[in-house]
């Protein structure tokens, strides 16, 4: 599920910035779509710390 969210958020990213610069998007716009990446991949990053917090406390 985490490297699902972290290649969608990729794919996301790189078709946004594609698309922006092809239909000439503003800057507020582009900025906009890399915001909504970064909050993709923050998530990811949470959901792996989750993941890793629950392995370390199902060892014992």
């Amino acid at each position: 599920m985490i490297a699902l969210v972290i290649a969608g958020t990729g794919l996301f990213w790189i078709a946004a910035t594609a698309l922006g610069a092809w239909l000439g998007w503003s800057q507020r716009a582009r900025a906009l779509c890399d915001l909504a990446a970064l909050a993709g991949f923050g998530m990811a990053i949470y959901m792996l710390f989750d993941l890793w917090r629950a392995r370390r406390n199902d060892k014992d």
